[in-house]
């Protein structure tokens, strides 16, 4: 499997996930994983962020709208999801 398959396969299960027209899906990282015969992938996208300032000084700042959120995925020889899970960028 090619990453750009990767990438598309990522990208149709993830598109409802966010409400943005234009979510900028990244490929990040792409693990083949051979004892299990599965691809470890992650994604990450944009999300509208909802835990924005409220405090009014809050719009002479530059507040971001957005988020990028990371998500693992684990895609099987048959271009299945068989895992979704949380995934923090930090580590």
């Amino acid at each position: 499997m090619t990453l750009k398959e990767l990438f598309d396969i990522a990208k149709l299960q993830l598109q409802d996930l966010t409400d943005l027209d234009t979510p900028d899906f990244r490929l990040e990282q792409a693990e083949l994983l051979k004892e299990e015969d599965i691809w470890e992938i992650v994604v990450s996208y944009l999300v509208e962020d909802t835990n924005k300032n409220t405090i009014p000084s809050a719009a002479l700042t530059s507040e971001h709208h957005f988020q990028r959120v990371y998500k693992k995925l684990r895609i099987d020889k048959d271009k299945n999801v068989i895992g979704f899970y949380m995934y923090d960028s930090r580590k």
